[in-house]
């Protein structure tokens, strides 16, 4: 069986998985909940996706935790201006635990939408305070904190070895932390673990401490919830290649300072979402698209973004363009179309052509040419049932739907979307909502079928 390999930013190569233990470790660096997810957070969380299931591809048991970051990620990456939560909610007059609530829902539901699997474990860092207060409170004992007049701060001089998962010379990082200088701190790269509120003013999110009142650090919620919930089996951490040089090397810095122990084995980092002319996208810059606004206001099933991030390795840069997604929907509806053309009965996974996908897959993920595998089996001369057992099979990395390749040419994704949730109500045996579901998928015109090998809609004669 070829072994997985994965690229590790720590030691700068692919290197074979060996897991810690029987249960795969997995943490995922969620969202900071002020806003919408654009599709370059989403496209991180697709190549995350991709690698949970390549994993259970392989076989291996995982437990996956991704934090929501509703509180203490500060405008500036030094700790330095407004936290991004209570300015959002200013800006939009409304309650930021509301807010911090709205948004949470909205990334679950564009999720959702891109087939991208929940996590075991969603934490908040509102609901972790008395954990992160503890980790910061052995980290004061073991003398790795100082105090300034807006806080508790690391002093990353005390760690040594400090960059290295950035690679980058102590200079180059003390250099790009002086764009927001705190005269306070001891090193240009020192940060916060516990901000105190500002006098005078009353925060929405603020909790008591031995130091003060006040609230976390962006960086201390993720240690200190990962070694919560991942204790034992700290496999794998995962974010966008923009948390390298500060957000997961302070994690690092301080896990490792409380603990005396190894911080995650495998680090692994998606490459951006790039605009026209080079430029990431980004919420700060706000040169950002929604899932909505780029796919699904234009009448495109959002696998169609799923299906153009699997053309391109994650660790490279993403062009987003408006041809390039037409070509993907394209794409999309050909292979829809191929399959439908395979029947609908199943037989066996063609021995050859699965080992040439895991021999992909398990090459750092590259999912260009596993998709050029598929097309290997669609035009190969095997009979048809084995074709779409193998083509299913796939599908349970590749997460397009496949077998919904009858449905989708003629089914709105959204119809297909509450077609499912029926199907869980159901599962679970929860009849009314089953029964709320199939009148409004009737009342948009569409028929529900339903049979012992499940459920299928279809448009209203």
């Amino acid at each position: 069986m070829t072994s997985l390999k994965l690229y590790n930013t720590l030691t700068r190569k692919k290197e074979e998985f060996k897991p810690i233990g029987k249960i795969v470790g997995l943490y995922t660096c969620g969202p900071t909940v002020y806003n919408y997810a654009h599709i370059g957070n989403l496209r991180t969380y697709l190549f995350e996706d991709f690698l949970r299931r390549t994993l259970e591809y392989n076989g291996f048991a995982i437990e996956h935790v991704m934090n929501i970051t509703d509180v203490g990620h500060l405008t500036g990456d030094m700790d330095m201006g407004e936290d991004k939560l209570e300015m959002e909610a200013k800006r939009e007059n409304k309650n930021a635990w509301q807010l911090a609530e709205f948004y949470t829902n909205a990334f679950k539901a564009d999720t959702e939408k891109l087939n991208i699997l929940p996590p075991d474990i969603y934490c908040k860092a509102t609901d972790h305070i008395a954990e992160q207060v503890e980790q910061i409170k052995q980290l004061e004992t073991k003398g790795y904190t100082y105090r300034t007049t807006d806080g508790i701060y690391f002093d990353s001089s005390k760690f040594s070895n400090y960059n290295k998962l950035s690679h980058l010379p102590l200079e180059q990082l003390q250099e790009g932390a002086r764009v927001e200088k705190n005269e306070e701190k001891k090193n240009a790269t020192d940060f916060a673990l516990w901000k105190f509120s500002v006098e005078g003013e009353q925060r929405q999110m603020e909790w008591p401490s031995s130091w003060g009142v006040g609230f976390p650090g962006w960086h201390i919620e993720c240690s200190a919830m990962s070694l919560k919930y991942l204790a034992g089996k700290l496999d794998i951490h995962c974010g966008g290649v923009d948390h390298i040089n500060i957000h997961h090397t302070n994690e690092i810095a301080q896990a490792e300072s409380a603990t005396g122990k190894k911080f995650f084995n495998y680090w692994l980092h998606g490459a951006f979402l790039n605009i026209a002319g080079g430029k990431k996208m980004a919420k700060s810059d706000d040169n950002f698209l929604t899932l909505s606004k780029a796919i699904i206001e234009k009448g495109l099933n959002p696998l169609v973004y799923r299906f153009a991030a699997l053309q391109t390795h994650y660790r490279k840069p993403m062009e987003y363009k408006p041809e390039a997604l037409a070509a993907a929907a394209r794409g999309l509806q050909h292979l829809y179309n191929q399959v439908r053309q395979l029947g609908t009965e199943t037989n066996e996974v063609i021995p050859n052509f699965k080992m040439q996908f895991l021999a992909t897959i398990n090459d750092d993920l590259n999912m260009p040419k596993a998709m050029a595998v598929v097309q290997d089996v669609l035009k190969s001369d095997a009979i048809l049932p084995d074709k779409l057992a193998t083509i299913y099979d796939f599908d349970r990395v590749l997460g397009l739907r496949l077998d919904l390749a009858n449905d989708i040419d003629q089914v709105p994704a959204e119809i297909i979307l509450l077609k499912e949730e029926r199907e869980r109500a159901r599962a679970n045996k929860e009849w009314q909502r089953a029964d709320e579901l199939r009148k409004k998928i009737e009342g948009q015109g569409f028929i529900l079928e339903d049979s012992s090998e499940g459920s299928r809609v279809r448009r209203a004669e």
